[in-house]
């Protein structure tokens, strides 16, 4: 039995997670039992599901998500360790820079097996903006 969340661009590249880590990016991968307690929590739904539209910043991911500022950073950094969020400095105008974060995850394949828990990563292919 396999549930699929739905990918928001069609060019993606997949990354398995039985296996963690395996040299496609800088972060080790969550394994497949990580990513679904990851997944299990409430904030971290809530701060993952404010970036995924477009990036934020910190402050409007805790506006959006209607979590602490401390709840926010704390579920950003953990979606970052797992591969499903990046963060890119952004310098304004008037001098000032800031933190912006995206969801690079498109979907989530989880497999369910005699073997046990496996899933797959599906993140966006194109890197952030620079």
């Amino acid at each position: 039995m396999a549930t699929k969340l739905p990918a928001r661009d069609p060019q993606r590249r997949d990354r398995r997670t039985d296996h963690v880590g395996n040299g496609e990016a800088d972060h080790q991968a969550a394994s497949g039992e990580e990513l679904l307690e990851l997944l299990g929590d409430e904030y971290t739904r809530r701060v993952l599901q404010a970036v995924v539209s477009e990036p934020k910043s910190g402050r409007e991911v805790v506006e959006e998500a209607s979590v602490s500022k401390a709840t926010a950073y704390r579920r950003l950094e953990t979606l970052q360790e797992a591969g499903l969020v990046e963060s890119r400095t952004v310098f304004d105008p008037d001098g000032h820079h800031h933190e912006q974060f995206r969801a690079i995850l498109d979907g989530v394949t989880v497999e369910l097996r005699d073997e046990g828990v496996t899933t797959a990563i599906h993140t966006d292919a194109s890197p952030a903006d620079d």
